[in-house]
């Protein structure tokens, strides 16, 4: 019972003293805190998506950056579309929005594709190789 406890206990301290793997993401630049705002302010999150939570109207915007490309997702977030309602932002607005996305996308992939189950019973994704 005394060996199970210790290893119980060297598991735990282990455990708590690695924590969570720290994001590869840069720090949100002020423009992207700009953009992060306008997104919040628009109520954007109503209609589309980060990691599958949010609206079901519009696409999910985790990796639109990636996959799409920064003028790409620019041009739709300053003209709008049949059902996106253009909201009449400036190029200023228009930068800092697609900043913010940019930013969001490099926080990971959506949906996963691989999945590693570590030692510890622990599961992650498997890095993108972008």
């Amino acid at each position: 019972m005394t060996t199970l406890c210790i290893a119980f206990v060297i598991y735990s301290a282990t455990v708590y003293t690695t924590g969570t793997a720290a994001t590869s993401a840069s720090p949100m630049s002020a423009e992207a805190r700009h953009g992060q705002e306008l997104f919040q302010d628009k109520n954007c999150i109503a209609c589309h998506q980060f990691y599958g939570l949010g609206g079901y109207m519009g696409p999910d915007l985790t990796n639109v950056i990636s996959k799409r490309g920064e003028a790409y997702s620019g041009a739709f977030i300053a003209a709008g579309t049949v059902s996106m309602p253009n909201f009449n932002l400036d190029t200023d607005e228009v930068s800092a929005l697609v900043a913010y996305l940019a930013f969001v996308d490099q926080t990971g992939t959506y949906p996963p594709e691989e999945y590693k189950i570590e030692w510890n019973g622990n599961v992650s994704q498997v890095d993108d190789p972008r």
